[in-house]
């Protein structure tokens, strides 16, 4: 076995929620390189970004997605990690879903509270900002595009599932 589909997106998309259940419904093991990140530096990210800065953060992150993509089932990445050179040159090929959602559904989700340190300042600028910058990059790695604005979240769970698998849709 090998990796499945590896979810991207941006912060509030769902990549954890639909990434966790995906894999229940596939029987596969999940892998969300934040945890991974938390995991080898023993801090939580904003702790990291605050000690160590985003450039210590963006370095473990993109170690943490090539141990992720060697690993098996359903792998979900943080909102920035597709924007490092080396990750996106390890996702072609691999089956990549992006998750999409507006600010709307994004700022319900994520609701914006300061905890995720990119968002700490305005952040529904800052969201849209990165958005705006991350979207090309997003689609250009994306062998599909789901939206998950306004649905729930056994619906996008269900449509990722009919994509990835074996004479599913094909690429988007």
């Amino acid at each position: 076995m090998s990796v499945v589909a590896v979810l991207i997106g941006p912060p509030g998309a769902g990549k954890t929620t639909v990434g966790r259940r995906l894999a229940a419904r596939l029987q596969v093991p999940f892998v969300d390189t934040d945890h991974l990140v938390e995991q080898e530096a023993g801090a939580s990210i904003s702790d990291i970004f605050v000690e160590q800065g985003e450039q210590a953060f963006r370095a473990l992150e993109a170690a943490a997605v090539a141990r992720g993509l060697q690993g098996d089932g359903v792998l979900a990445l943080g909102g920035g990690a597709a924007m490092h050179p080396g990750t996106g040159e390890l996702l072609r090929g691999a089956p990549v879903v992006f998750l999409d959602v507006t600010i709307k559904d994004a700022a319900g989700r994520v609701g914006f509270d300061g905890s995720r340190p990119l968002l700490a300042v305005n952040p529904r600028a800052t969201w849209t900002r990165m958005m705006d910058a991350r979207r090309p990059t997003y689609e250009a790695l994306a062998t599909w595009r789901v939206d998950t604005g306004g649905r729930k979240i056994a619906e996008v769970v269900e449509q990722v599932a009919e994509l990835i698998e074996p004479g599913g849709a094909g690429p988007a």
